[in-house]
């Protein structure tokens, strides 16, 4: 294996994770949230509804950060708490699907309209060694993080 051609592939993968955090930062201010803010409401809008403690599990938060994040999202009429039906012990956050999407999706239009052409432009087969690196490299970071 071409060692420069494996260093080049890693440099634009950093730098690849590095303008997606600059994006998403963006993204977050111009929404009125943090970049971590916005990333973590993402969580919500992909997993649905769910405890503190299960949102501290999948984000890796701690329980009083996750309790910060989630004033800071209600005091925006992001999510609400509410009492779980089968356990009114449990309080659920659930996300406002409607007003995430209407808040964020306008600032992600051209982004997603950019990347659909791009992602058109490959061939079956580039796509397929796309799809290959994104889950593999998934997988390696989940497997990291796991250790950690």
């Amino acid at each position: 294996m071409d060692t420069d051609v494996v260093t080049q592939i890693r440099r634009l993968s950093q730098a690849y994770a590095y303008t997606s955090i600059q994006m998403h930062e963006a993204i977050g201010r111009k929404a009125g949230l943090s970049g971590t803010d916005h990333k973590y409401l993402g969580f919500l809008l992909q997993k649905g509804e769910m405890t503190a403690g299960e949102l501290a599990g999948l984000s890796g938060l701690t329980t009083g950060a996750v309790t910060g994040l989630i004033d800071r999202l209600e005091k925006k009429k992001l999510v609400k708490r509410q009492l779980a039906e089968e356990d009114r012990r449990k309080v659920m956050i659930v996300p406002d699907t409607k007003k995430i999407m209407a808040l964020l999706e306008p600032l992600y239009r051209q982004y997603r309209s950019q990347s659909e052409k791009l992602i058109a432009s490959f061939n079956n087969k580039e796509l397929k060694v796309l799809e290959k690196y994104f889950s593999g490299a998934i997988e390696i970071m989940n497997e990291t993080t796991d250790k950690l």
